[in-house]
């Protein structure tokens, strides 16, 4: 079903609004000619997100929707990694990606080489890896976790130690939560790094009753000062359930206009950082990428193998029900 401006009007602008109509009118045709479908990211702008997206979730979403679509194409609004992602769970089909250069700081913070030194220097622990990663990286672990189900995933792996890679403050959030002693590596999201405990200080005095909810890539001194700590699905299922009269949500821009077009009763206060790697995921980029056939994610078969197992493992843990 079209979205119309009814259903964007309290976070899109009209004349913004206007200006989308045509591409996302293109985008719809295409995807009907060429039998695709668009998975996207929480992160993605609401004119993407709410107005072409067939699928839309955090990255665990993402990669578990990637094993199910009935399509010949399907295009990933995100980043790089996500993509490869959706390529290493459909091989048979055709995956792209708007933009190359949408990367991901934490995805290129580490190496197969880096986990290869982790390994020799901590034999026989398991490495838990971040979803935000290189196929090569996935590929050289024994098991992905993403921020919505690292608790799940750790916790089934029945040991007193991890490697847990490359978000040192995922990983020492999720180590607090289970009490597995974690080795960390030194990567960081550039967005969520840059939030400090004083702006959720700061945010609580300038919204009196607000309700703070964190991402777990933020540094633990965050999460501690906030009300709540979950994926960006966690969040949204917090909100819809919870529904606070005041919330801030302690993550990337456009996830507070994302959540906020279901809830039009609620007051977002709008802490903004921005990816701007997601950003380049435009109505533009998603329609010439149909037209065109750009830009195709490929991934040597070899180094698939390996990061699909590790996926696949990741997709067979038990989640927790919300």
């Amino acid at each position: 079903m079209t979205i119309t401006y009814d259903d964007v009007k309290h976070v899109i602008p009209q004349v913004e609004w206007a200006t989308f109509a045509e591409d996302i009118e293109a985008i719809e045709r295409l995807k009907v000619e060429h039998n695709a479908v668009i998975l996207a990211h929480n992160y993605m702008t609401p004119e993407v997100f709410l107005g072409v997206a067939d699928i839309r979730g955090d990255s665990l979403a993402l990669a578990r929707e990637a094993q199910r679509v009935d399509a010949d194409t399907i295009v990933l609004a995100g980043v790089h990694f996500m993509a490869e992602t959706a390529k290493v769970l459909n091989p048979a089909k055709r995956v792209l990606l708007p933009d190359l250069r949408s990367g991901c700081s934490l995805a290129e913070s580490i190496t197969a080489s880096d986990v290869a030194a982790l390994r020799e220097a901590h034999p026989g622990v398991p490495v838990v890896t971040y979803v935000n990663t290189s196929a090569e990286v996935k590929a050289a672990s024994d098991i992905t976790c993403t921020s919505g189900n690292a608790v799940q995933v750790i916790e089934s792996l029945g040991t007193d130690k991890v490697i847990m890679i490359p978000d040192q403050y995922l990983a020492r959030n999720i180590a607090a939560r289970t009490g597995v002693e974690v080795i960390t590596h030194p990567g960081a999201c550039e967005v969520h790094e840059r939030f400090t405990p004083l702006d959720i200080v700061q945010i609580r005095h300038d919204n009196p009753g607000v309700t703070v909810l964190a991402h777990p890539e933020c540094p633990p001194e965050v999460v501690a000062e906030a009300d709540y700590a979950g994926s960006t699905a966690d969040m949204q299922a917090y909100v819809d359930r919870e529904r606070p009269s005041r919330v801030a949500l302690i993550t990337e821009c456009s996830m507070s206009d994302n959540v906020a077009a279901d809830h039009p009763d609620i007051d977002f206060v709008r802490p903004c950082n921005l990816c701007p790697h997601m950003k380049r995921n435009t109505l533009r980029a998603i329609r010439t990428a149909l037209e065109t056939g750009t830009h195709e994610i490929t991934v040597d078969p070899a180094l698939a193998a390996g990061a699909r197992r590790a996926i696949e493992r990741m997709l067979a843990v038990p989640m927790d029900p919300k």
